[in-house]
């Protein structure tokens, strides 16, 4: 199945309005403290950083522009546009389901205005609105292919898929097996580590940690199965899994040589150094993944319909009996 030309333009354009919600978010965010530095380091979660205003955004709503407006691009040209835009609202409605609750806490009441608080719930619908259309559009808009010039949706490649199955299995085991390890660790503040709560810190239109923690854990799980049968969804839930995955970890690597974790790293606790070691396994899986989902796969052949004899199709003449001579005899 592929996409119609309409559903491509309304896919396109739901991704350009998301999108233009973040980065209104984003370019508030910039203008309100005083040195845009000083954000990108709030983003990367260095604990010493001062700032002048409370941020409402994070690294993963940079990570999030960047998925819509690939998203954008591949819904007017892709050959999977339908399984993009499915994975695009998926992801959007995974993410800011959360800011429905957690926005009107007291916590954000002592953080952020009141106007503000209230446009962030507006976007919060509107995005909300979006991710569902994306989804409704890719499967209304879906037609079989008319003839073979038009490109099918491709599947990952056998190398591909093995690569993201082993990789994305492995990190999505790891973010749920430091899920685990937090919960342990800090019972009391389960279960506001996932749906929110006055002791959490979080951007305003962010979900939770552990719940984003478990959005990009499920992420890759699925992505790693759906790659092992070589799904047309896998390689576009693969790229947005990933690229969730790295903002993890290359802030984490950030943070790792901003502290001077490295110079020192044989005298950290061990999970301490698990930690340091997981930012940097986030980080290269999350490379080599992107490189192989990529690649352009292979497209399923279509089933030629069956033609008769020298239209170009079906058997050649002669096979289901001798061809007729080049002078007929009287009466042939």
């Amino acid at each position: 199945m592929i996409l119609t030309r309409g559903a491509r333009i309304t896919g396109a354009v739901l991704c350009v309005l998301l999108a233009v919600i973040v980065a209104g978010w984003l370019v508030r965010d910039v203008k309100a403290v005083e040195e845009p530095a000083d954000l990108v380091r709030y983003w990367a979660g260095y604990y010493d950083v001062r700032l002048s205003a409370v941020p409402t955004t994070s690294a993963d709503d940079v990570a999030l522009l960047v998925v819509y407006v690939v998203a954008a691009f591949a819904a007017l040209r892709s050959s999977v546009a339908a399984t993009a835009l499915v994975a695009t609202g998926v992801v959007t409605l995974a993410m800011r389901l959360p800011g429905l609750w957690t926005i009107g806490e007291s916590a954000m009441s002592a953080r952020f205005a009141d106007d503000l608080r209230t446009r962030a719930l507006i976007c919060a619908f509107a995005a909300l609105a979006a991710a569902l259309a994306l989804v409704i559009t890719a499967g209304a808009g879906r037609r079989p292919p008319r003839d073979f010039s038009e490109r099918t949706p491709t599947r990952p490649g056998p190398g591909a898929s093995v690569t993201a199955f082993l990789l994305l299995g492995a990190s999505g085991a790891v973010v749920i097996a430091w899920e685990i390890r937090q919960v342990v660790r800090f019972p009391d503040i389960f279960p506001e580590w996932y749906v929110g709560g006055e002791r959490l810190f979080q951007g305003l239109i962010d979900p939770p940690p552990g719940w984003g923690d478990a959005v990009i854990a499920l992420l890759c799980l699925f992505t790693a199965v759906s790659a092992l049968s070589r799904a047309v969804h896998a390689r576009p839930f693969g790229l947005i899994a990933v690229g969730l995955l790295l903002t993890g970890g290359v802030t984490g690597v950030s943070r790792a040589v901003h502290y001077k974790m490295l110079d020192h790293f044989g005298d950290l606790p061990i999970e301490d150094q698990l930690t340091v070691v997981t930012w940097f396994f986030e980080a290269a899986v999350a490379m080599v993944v992107l490189i192989v989902l990529a690649r352009r796969g292979s497209a399923d052949a279509p089933d030629r319909p069956h033609r008769g004899h020298g239209q170009g199709y079906g058997p050649p003449l002669g096979v289901f009996g001798p061809p007729p001579p080049s002078q007929p005899p009287p009466g042939w």
